[in-house]
């Protein structure tokens, strides 16, 4: 049995990318489906598919440049822990690269990015950073 689902997902897609892959197929709830659409939103992914069927997985396909074939996703950090959870209020907000990278966040709004927290107003959970 897992203890952090979240570590599992964002470990999963790292070493699908350091090795290259095209695919990564990883197993589906609700916040990694949200985090997935958040991935595909933002450009670091090229396309997913949740397949529906017990237990339910995702299928990430992985973006990588035409030419130089580098990833778009270069880091991928956890930050609260089941553990020790990491909370930001609305007005201490995480910045990733200075804006270049996104921070994910869970709040009362939903699984929003820290740029979305901001200018709702809101703060929550820091479940990860993505650069």
């Amino acid at each position: 049995m897992l203890t952090d689902p979240i570590a599992d997902y964002l470990t999963r897609i790292r070493n699908a990318v350091m090795a290259r892959k095209d695919m990564v197929e990883i197993p589906s709830s609700k916040l990694k489906r949200s985090m997935t659409e958040i991935l595909y939103n933002k450009g670091y992914i090229l396309d997913y598919k949740f397949e529906d069927e017990f237990p339910g997985s995702i299928k990430i396909a992985l973006k990588y440049h035409p030419v130089t074939k580098l990833p778009a996703i270069t880091k991928l950090t956890r930050v609260s822990k089941p553990g020790l959870r990491k909370y930001a209020g609305a007005d201490e907000l995480p910045r990733v690269l200075n804006g270049l990278g996104i921070a994910i966040l869970s709040t009362s709004k939903g699984v929003i990015t820290d740029k979305e927290a901001r200018e709702l107003n809101v703060g929550g959970e820091v479940i990860c950073y993505i650069s």
